[in-house]
This record gives C-alpha cells, structure tokens and sequence, in this order.
C-alpha cells in the first residue's frame, strides 16, 4: 500500500492521522481480548478462574446518588452533596441561606 503523501491536503492527512490512530487502537484493544480469552481458557481448564489466580476482582459499578439539594432558581438543577459544589449551590450559602434551605 502506497498512499502519496506530498499529493494530499492538510485536511485530508489529518483525517488519514486519525483513521490510523483508530485502527492502532482497534488493534491493540482487539489482541488484549484475544489474550484474556485465551488466558481464561487456560484457567478454566487448569480448574482456577482467571481473578482467582491473578487476585482481581471485577470492579463494583456504583449506583447513581440520589440528589439532596435543589437550585432555588431551577428545580431541575440538582446535587447529590458528592464531589464539588455546585456554583448555585455556593452562591446561596454565601447569600445566608443554609443548606437545610436548598434540600429537597
């Protein structure tokens, strides 16, 4: 396979730059699956399962968290209490208002 690169745009060799950073990434994804397999496999005929013998268990998917607080101003616009404050949420405190106020 000959592509002539002098002969191609800007565009189009940024649009090549990025069908091969896939088809990279498509393969190296596609022979870590087949690796797996085939490890588990082995496992499996050995009588072990693969988190068995390497220790890892599966990562536990938490559930979404429930929202606590309403924005005054949209009651569509929720915060559970997790992670950072939202800017409504701050302005409010900053204005008096205490967070028992803004609970839903």
């Amino acid at each position: 396979m000959n592509i002539d690169l002098n002969s191609l745009s800007l565009k189009d060799l940024k649009d090549l730059q990025s069908q091969v950073a896939r088809a990279i990434a498509g393969y190296e994804d596609r022979r870590k699956r087949e690796a797996l397999a085939e490890l588990e496999e082995k496992a499996k005929a050995m009588g072990f399962s693969l988190a068995e013998l390497t220790g890892v268990t599966a990562a536990r998917k938490r559930s979404p968290s429930v929202a606590k607080y309403a924005n005054p101003a949209n009651k569509a616009d929720t915060w559970s209490g997790r992670g950072r404050k939202p800017r409504w949420f701050t302005e409010a405190l900053a204005k008096g208002r205490k967070p028992e106020d803004l609970a839903l």
